[in-house]
């Protein structure tokens, strides 16, 4: 009998940057030592969004959940001593895809590397930053202009570079059912592609589509999430067959990279969170058929802050293991000829393509978003209603809460912390960078960007001539603005009220008590300040607010602590509520809290949700902080009667 020949191991990925690029690039070069084969960056909010690190939207939110990037000093620093032309790197960059690949490609010229042999993927999907991440800047439109000129440019000049990778991740963080992941990103794959077919010639296009890449969110529902692979495969290769004519199968390859589900992770008993990594990363490579080519596992402590090193390495080391010391890759697909996964995988088939058909009838995701939004926002309240109603029980959270203290926990509380002191060092290197540089030469190269984006040239070559020229983040994004416009998405919250919730009636009863006491209806405004986009929670309490029966004030993200205040004012508000996901709680509370007092609004009390470590919630209770909310509060419900007794003017007398 011969021998079967073993598989390569998938590409070994962290997610990783944080504070500066100097330390970020002692992240990398340590991780690789250790045996990572890819490099996966994060970027800062205010790089995903557009912004400088001197920006007023960018104040505390500097190197907080990624690596700063304002030019092309930044990424150099960041890849010092890393050859690009050996390297796979992964940037999750979505609307400043464009111009951060342009900066990749400045620097790879600078190490004197072979563009056409650089490999690796922007994420560049922009569509799912409407639906559930957020960083958005330009509308659908002039987006989904961007994406493509981004493929049509690569294909020519960078053949190995992924320039798209359709990101379903987010969808399920967001609350997506597996149908809904499935189509909601296979309609995606197709907006992009139906748009690129008029910008390459038509014998390319099937390399094109061989191209497109996906970033896929793996759950812990371990059956049911390796069916959604295999779905995926199938439905992949039968959209490229009958909807674009390839015929070539190299071409309808479904080709995947993936981090496992964030969503699932808790702060309660973290040190659970190990067995959730390893069961939601065997979803994704024991099936042959459906295995991923790349992984990135997170830490087990990401639900309580910034992983360090070793909770990265451990992370690591579980693929590792899974790879070098077991036998998988010695085996063709463990599943073929299984009648259980057959019968579930035609089942997410089908309900996908009924969706699909559905988002045809629309015109595509494009014309959709306001649609998908909503369906998302419905899909993650009942995944919160049955995790309340114990229906889907989460070890430790709703089940089996006491446990023995962690002794991971202990010394530096289990996660990083980035220095405040970073921002302003940032920003000193940012005025450097822009007192040093041809203030002509960047003139020059801002005017034939902005033509280039007025004309509808591919906005690649004047992207990179303006990194070499030393153009900005915010400078280049601005141009962007200033011939597209910006974006301002749906919030999610505006459907009707619902009454499938149970254990309302008492809280819309208190609603109405307080709210006779108070002489019109308890209004509660929900703000997310700073540039964190994940609104889901905020969307979530808002709904249930609203459900219960109270006034909802929500205008969606990107608030600075001014604008909440004067909405604060302006709306007579009761409570505020906000929500600060990305570490930068501290400045941007001080910030908020000190313009309530200016403004002479300290009676109206403020409660905030988010990552915040015990430490971080006993000094926002000493600046005035009401109430602290993290991911281990999950019964809304009780949030909503802390709501009510806040702006009850008997309790606050009787206090």
């Amino acid at each position: 009998m011969t021998e079967m020949q073993k598989d390569k191991p998938w590409l070994f990925r962290t997610y990783a940057g944080h504070s500066t690029a100097k330390a970020s690039n002692a992240l990398y070069r340590s991780n690789l030592a250790k045996g990572q084969t890819g490099l996966s960056v994060a970027f800062d909010l205010p790089t995903q969004t557009g912004y400088d690190s001197d920006h007023i939207l960018a104040k505390g939110e500097v190197g907080k959940v990624g690596v700063p990037v304002c030019h092309l000093g930044d990424m150099r620093t960041l890849f010092d001593a890393i050859p690009l032309e050996q390297m796979n790197t992964s940037m999750t960059i979505n609307a400043t895809a464009p111009w951060l690949l342009a900066l990749y490609i400045a620097v790879a010229e600078e190490q004197g590397a072979d563009i056409a042999k650089l490999q690796g993927t922007v994420q560049n999907d922009i569509i799912k930053e409407y639906l559930s991440r957020g960083t958005y800047i330009l509308p659908p439109k002039p987006s989904l202009h961007l994406i493509t000129d981004v493929a049509a440019y690569c294909y020519t000049n960078v053949p190995k570079w992924n320039p798209m990778n359709v990101c379903s991740y987010h969808l399920q963080e967001a609350g997506a059912t597996p149908e809904q992941e499935l189509a909601f990103a296979l309609a995606t794959a197709t907006a992009v592609l139906d748009d690129l077919k008029n910008k390459v010639p038509e014998a390319d296009f099937p390399q094109l589509v061989g191209r497109i890449s996906f970033f896929v969110n793996a759950g812990i529902r371990f059956v049911t999430e390796m069916c959604k692979m295999r779905a995926f495969v199938d439905l992949w290769d039968e959209i490229c067959e009958t909807r674009y004519g390839v015929t070539d199968p190299k071409f309808r390859r479904f080709r995947y990279g993936v981090q496992v589900n964030s969503l699932g992770l808790t702060e309660q008993q973290p040190e659970n969170n190990v067995y959730r990594i390893l069961i939601e990363m065997l979803a994704v490579t024991l099936s042959k058929k459906a295995r991923a080519r790349a992984v990135q596992l997170p830490a087990w402590n990401e639900a309580l802050g910034l992983p360090r090193p070793w909770d990265q390495q451990w992370s690591l080391r579980m693929q590792q293991i899974m790879a070098y010391e077991t036998d998988l890759l010695e085996y063709d697909d463990l599943f073929d000829g299984n009648p259980a996964v057959d019968r579930k995988v035609e089942a997410l088939k089908d309900g996908a393509r009924a969706e699909l058909a559905n988002l045809d009838s629309m015109g595509g995701a494009i014309s959709a978003i306001d649609y998908m939004k909503s369906r998302l926002v419905d899909s993650n309240a009942e995944r919160l209603n049955r995790i309340e109603r114990n229906e889907t029980i989460v070890v430790g959270v709703n089940k089996w809460q006491q446990g023995e203290a962690s002794p991971l926990m202990t010394g530096d509380g289990g996660i990083m912390t980035v220095d405040p002191a970073v921002e302003a060092e940032q920003i000193g290197r940012l005025n450097a960078w822009r007192s040093t540089r041809d203030a002509t030469a960047v003139a020059e190269a801002l005017a034939d960007l902005r033509a280039a984006a007025k004309e509808g040239r591919n906005i690649m070559e004047p992207s990179i001539r303006a990194a070499r020229a030393g153009v900005t983040t915010g400078e280049w994004a601005a141009q962007m603005r200033a011939v597209f416009g910006e974006y301002r998405g749906p919030t999610g919250v505006s459907r009707s009220v619902s009454n499938k919730t149970e254990g309302l009636d008492e809280i819309r009863d208190a609603v109405n008590t307080v709210s006779d006491r108070l002489g019109r209806r308890l209004r509660f405004l929900v703000g997310k300040p700073g540039l964190d986009g994940h609104s889901n929670g905020a969307e979530q309490i808002a709904f249930r607010a609203r459900d219960c029966g109270m006034d909802i004030d929500y205008e969606g993200i990107r608030l600075t602590p001014e604008e909440i205040v004067k909405s604060a004012s302006e709306g007579q508000a009761h409570v505020i509520g906000l929500s600060i996901l990305s570490g930068s709680h501290m400045p941007l509370m001080a910030d908020l809290m000190e313009r309530l007092r200016a403004a002479g609004l300290t009676h109206i009390p403020v409660v905030v949700g988010g990552i915040i470590p015990e430490d971080d919630a006993k000094r926002l209770a000493e600046m005035g902080v009401a109430r602290v909310y993290t991911p281990k509060d999950f019964e809304l419900n009780t949030i909503m009667m802390d709501i009510v007794t806040l702006a009850d003017p008997k309790a606050v007398a009787a206090e």
